[in-house]
């Protein structure tokens, strides 16, 4: 019988505090238990059990690299680490970001902080003034991080504003050419480094999500159109990952116990009998299909569909012909 299970209530606790004491603690300087409990929250013991985790696996993933060195004594630990030493490195649309959000935080507190603000803003600007020139000062601000030109992306957030439709040339990942399709656009989502267009598809007669840099071309149409309520895509989107697809599929993945108790922290599946576990994934793109399972190694397999084992093969065999 299998087990439905879902992440752990008490990993994922027990992550946010490393995630917040390990940068502020990895100086190779000795810290106070106390102490530490004390800035999060927590009892000594507690976060004595947190930082004997690390040294506790007994097994890893594979591609794994151990980054930390914890020492610790009955009422003080120390953590040596090279990983949040290299200073953080933005780039001129970053750091002008940064400046305009301090611009409007300094609108917002009172006047016995505004030195401070105003220290933090001249600080920004002037490391911006030493990076060369990225874009011209008229590019939209909120465009610089999109994954595709920045002319198509302004013409669907100009589209969305207006609640007018798209007409878009769209090639899809698998696709040889590319195809013409007529949407209303409902949202725009940031994920990971790429835009995507959330649509009523006229095409598929269906909500769509479309990758704004697979978008060859975009041209606003004259037609308007009704948008859903908020709360209706919200259901649909937030809870889950974007992907585009006209007819997406599942991807059954059997993870190895060697990896399966990570793999329980971050997605619901079945525990099989040895200590597998099984995730369905909804599979739109073969390529993140690869990219998933072998980032792995040996530890995961996929079940179905059949062309992605067949995929999978296809790219060992070629990986191990050019090894040759």
């Amino acid at each position: 019988m299998k087990k439905k299970q879902a992440p752990s209530a008490d990993a994922s606790a027990q992550l946010k505090r490393l995630l917040a004491m390990v940068p502020r603690i990895a100086d190779g300087e000795e810290h106070s238990m106390a102490s530490i409990a004390a800035m999060l929250g927590a009892t000594p013991d507690t976060i004595a059990n947190d930082l004997v985790s690390f040294g506790e696996r007994y097994d890893t993933p594979g591609g794994f690299v151990e980054g930390l060195q914890v020492f610790i004594e009955a009422q003080k630990v120390s953590v040596r680490t090279s990983h949040f030493l290299r200073p953080m490195r933005l780039t001129v649309a970053e750091l002008r970001a940064l400046d305009l959000g301090l611009g409007m935080i300094r609108s917002e507190r009172p006047a016995e902080e505004w030195a401070a603000i105003d220290q933090a803003r001249e600080r920004v600007r002037a490391v911006a003034a030493k990076l060369p020139a990225e874009a011209p000062s008229d590019r939209p601000y909120a465009l610089a991080g999109g994954a595709g030109p920045d002319d198509k992306l302004a013409v669907v957030r100009d589209a969305l504003a207006k609640r007018r439709k798209l007409s878009i040339v769209y090639r899809r990942g698998d696709a040889t050419a590319a195809t013409t399709r007529v949407v209303c656009p409902y949202r725009l989502i940031l994920a990971g480094p790429g835009w995507y267009l959330v649509a009523h598809c006229d095409r598929s007669n269906g909500v769509r999500v479309f990758r704004v840099d697979r978008i060859e071309d975009a041209q606003m149409l004259g037609e308007g159109y009704a948008a859903p309520a908020p709360e209706a895509l919200s259901a649909n989107l937030d809870n889950g990952p974007v992907f585009e697809s006209d007819a997406p599929a599942t991807l059954r993945v059997r993870y190895s116990p060697a990896i399966a108790r990570w793999i329980r922290e971050r997605m619901e599946g079945d525990v099989e009998a040895d200590g597998s576990y099984v995730v369905e994934h909804p599979l739109a793109d073969v390529d993140w299909a690869l990219r998933h399972v072998l980032q792995y190694g040996s530890e995961a397999e996929i079940l179905e569909p059949a062309t992605v084992r067949r995929a999978v093969r296809d790219r060992l065999r070629s990986m191990l012909d050019a090894l040759r």
